[in-house]
C-alpha cells in the first residue's frame, strides 16, 4: 500500500465491458488529497458509471479501485425518499456510518432497565470511540451544514417525510459532506439547489482539504471548485491540470495550432505559453485557486492536448429586425389548483433585451412562457407583442413535439423548414452540424434522448428565423459541449431573448436583464448581470419580499 500522502484513491487497470461495447479500457488514475477532480465527457460517455465504480457500487470487468482501509469515502445519495422515517439531523449524521452506529449502540445500552457490568465496559469503550470521532460535536456540525444549505433549525428535528423534495436534496448533500470524508463523490450536486446554496457549496469545496471527485454540467461550478479535469473520451480517462475553462480553451487552442501547419513552431510555443501565463495570473485568491496557479505554472506544452470533442453549430439568424416595440405585459395573474403562481406581473421589454427569468418555482416561469406563447390563458391582465416580432418557443416539456411514431428526425425537421430548404441534402447537412450524422437522421423521434430532443428543437428554432426566442430551461438535458455551443450562439444572437436556466455561467454571459417572478409580483433589474443581481443586498431583500 502506498503512503497516504501519495494518494487517497487509486484506479489501476480498470476496464468495464458491456455486451455490445467497452465503456472504459485500462484506466489508470491516482487521485490525491487537496484536489477537486471534475469528471467531464459527452452524454453516455460513462461519467456517472465511473463514479459508481469508484464507490464500489459497480464492479469493473478488470482492474481494481484501491482505497486505504483507514480512509472514509462518501457518496451523494440520489434516492430522495430513502430516509422518510428518520429525523433530518440523524439523516445527516448517517453520512458517517461508524459514528452513527456507535451512537445507536450507546443509546441502546443506556436505555436498558438492567445495566450489567459488561454493559458498563462496552459503554466505556463506545464513549472512547465516540469521542475520537468527534461525536460530541456531531449534532452541532450537522446543524451547521444544514443551515449553510438553507435548511433552518426548525426543520432539523422533523422527519424527512415532512420536508419538500427541494429540502430533501439539501439534506442528502449535507449527509455526503458530513464528518469531513477522506474521499467525496458527488454526481450533479448542484441539481435542485438554489443560487445561495450553490455559492455555499462552492465555498465549502474550495476550502475542503481532502479528495473531491465530481460530475457536473454546471460550468461555473466546475470553474470555481476544480483543480483538475478528468476527461472521459473514447473509453479513456485522462487527467488535466486546471478548471473547465482552462481545459476547454487550452485544448481548443492546441487544436487550432495543430491545424495551422504553416505556423512556425516557435510561434505556436509562444502563443501557448502566453495563454498559460494569462490563465494562471487570473486565478482567484482562494486556497484552492492559489494551489491551482502553482500547478499551472508547472505545465509543459506536452501537457496540453487538442480535444476530440465535437460541438454542434448553434446560430440564430432573424429574418427581420425588431422595431421599437417588443413586449408589453400588464397585470398578469395566474392561480392553478388554488395556488397563486404569480400575481400582478407587469414589465415592458425593449428590442435589445436578453432577459433571464428567475423564480423559486419553476412552474411560475413555465406558466408565464405558456401564456406569452398562447398555450395558456391568464386569469387576468394583458400582454401584447410588437408587430415586427416573430416568436419561437422551446418548452421545458417536449413530449408532445416528439409523440408521432411515424416520424424520423429528418421528416420531423422537414415540417418546419421553409420550402426552399426542404430537400434532403440541405436538411442532412443542417442536422450533421447538430451532430446527427449518417443514419442518425433516420432515428424515430419517439426514442430520442433528452439531449437529442433539445438539439432537434434548436434546429427547428434556427430554421424559424424568429427574432424573439423563448427558451424554458434549454440547458437541462444538454452535455457541456452543447451548452457551450448554445451559450455562444445566444450571445451572438441579434434578436431578443426570454429564457430560464439553472446554469450560472449561461445566465451570467447571456442576459443583460434579470426579472424575478414570485407570487407577489416581480423584481426587474435592467442592465444587470446575474452576479450583480445576486450580490445586491437591497435587490435580494426585495426578492425575498415576493415570497413572504
Amino acid at each position: 500500500m502506498l503512503l497516504k500522502e501519495n494518494f487517497m484513491l487509486k484506479v489501476s487497470n480498470v476496464s468495464l465491458l458491456f455486451s455490445d461495447r467497452k465503456l472504459f479500457d485500462e484506466v489508470n488514475i491516482t487521485f490525491t488529497p487537496g484536489n477537486c477532480y471534475g469528471v467531464i465527457g459527452a452524454n453516455g460517455a460513462g461519467k456517472s458509471t465511473f463514479l459508481k465504480i469508484l464507490s464500489g457500487e459497480l464492479q469493473p470487468t478488470t482492474g481494481e479501485v484501491i482505497l486505504d482501509p483507514h480512509e472514509r469515502l462518501t457518496v451523494l445519495k440520489q434516492d430522495h425518499f430513502a430516509f422518510e422515517d428518520e429525523r433530518v439531523i440523524d439523516t445527516v449524521i448517517m453520512g458517517h456510518k461508524q459514528l452513527f452506529d456507535i451512537m445507536k449502540e450507546k443509546d441502546a445500552i443506556y436505555m436498558k432497565e438492567e445495566f450489567t457490568e459488561e454493559d458498563g465496559i462496552r459503554a466505556a469503550e463506545l464513549e472512547g470511540e465516540f469521542a475520537e470521532l468527534n461525536g460530541w460535536e456531531a449534532e452541532s456540525d450537522a446543524s451547521q451544514l444544514l443551515q449553510g444549505l438553507g435548511i433552518t433549525e426548525d426543520l432539523h428535528y422533523k422527519l424527512m417525510s415532512e420536508l419538500v423534495e427541494a429540502e430533501k436534496v439539501k439534506v442528502l448533500l449535507a449527509q455526503a459532506l458530513f464528518g469531513k470524508p477522506d474521499v467525496l463523490l458527488l454526481d450533479e450536486p448542484t441539481n435542485g439547489l438554489d443560487a445561495k446554496s450553490i455559492a455555499w457549496l462552492e465555498e465549502f469545496l474550495i476550502n475542503f482539504e481532502n479528495t473531491v471527485i465530481v460530475v457536473s454540467h454546471d460550468r461555473h461550478f466546475l470553474n470555481k471548485v476544480c483543480t483538475h479535469m478528468a476527461d472521459v473520451d473514447f473509453g479513456k480517462i485522462k487527467l488535466f491540470v486546471g478548471n473547465y475553462d482552462f481545459w476547454l480553451h487550452s485544448s481548443q487552442l492546441a487544436a487550432k495550432l495543430m491545424a495551422d501547419q504553416n505556423a512556425k513552431k516557435e510561434e505556436k510555443i509562444k502563443e501557448l505559453q502566453e495563454f498559460i501565463a494569462r490563465f494562471s495570473a487570473n486565478a482567484s485568491k482562494s486556497k484552492q485557486a492559489t494551489s491551482r496557479k502553482k500547478m499551472l505554472d508547472k505545465i509543459t506544452l506536452d501537457d496540453i492536448q487538442p480535444s476530440s470533442r465535437k460541438y454542434p453549430f448553434v446560430g440564430f439568424t432573424p429574418a427581420r429586425e425588431i422595431g421599437n416595440d417588443l413586449l408589453m405585459v400588464e397585470g398578469l395573474s395566474k392561480t392553478i389548483d388554488g395556488e397563486v403562481i404569480f400575481e400582478n406581473v407587469s414589465f415592458q421589454l425593449k428590442k435589445d433585451d436578453k432577459v433571464a427569468f428567475l423564480s423559486r418555482s419553476d412552474i411560475a416561469i413555465t406558466t408565464l412562457f405558456k401564456i406569452l406563447t398562447g398555450e395558456m390563458e391568464a386569469d387576468s391582465g394583458t400582454f401584447k407583442w410588437g408587430v415586427t416580432t416573430s416568436q419561437a418557443y422551446l418548452p421545458k416539456d417536449m413530449t408532445e413535439e416528439f409523440s408521432n411514431p411515424q416520424l424520423n428526425i429528418l421528416e420531423w425537421l422537414r415540417q418546419y423548414a421553409p420550402v426552399e430548404e426542404q430537400d434532403n441534402t440541405f436538411l442532412r447537412s443542417f442536422l450533421g452540424r447538430m451532430l446527427f450524422s449518417g443514419d442518425d437522421v433516420m432515428k424515430q423521434v419517439t426514442v430520442l434522448s433528452g439531449g437529442e430532443k433539445v438539439r432537434c428543437m434548436l434546429s427547428k428554432l434556427m430554421l424559424s428565423k424568429a427574432n424573439v426566442l423563448l427558451l424554458d430551461d434549454p440547458t437541462n438535458h444538454l452535455d457541456l459541449e452543447s451548452i457551450t455551443a448554445l451559450n455562444d450562439g445566444l450571445i451572438a444572437f441579434k434578436g431578443s431573448l426570454l429564457f430560464s436556466s439553472h446554469d450560472h455561467e449561461f445566465i451570467q454571459t447571456t442576459a443583460n436583464r434579470i426579472i424575478e417572478i414570485g407570487p407577489k409580483g416581480v423584481v426587474d433589474r435592467l442592465e444587470s448581470t446575474y452576479d450583480e443581481f445576486l450580490e445586491n443586498d437591497e435587490v435580494q431583500a426585495r426578492v425575498d419580499a415576493l415570497y413572504q
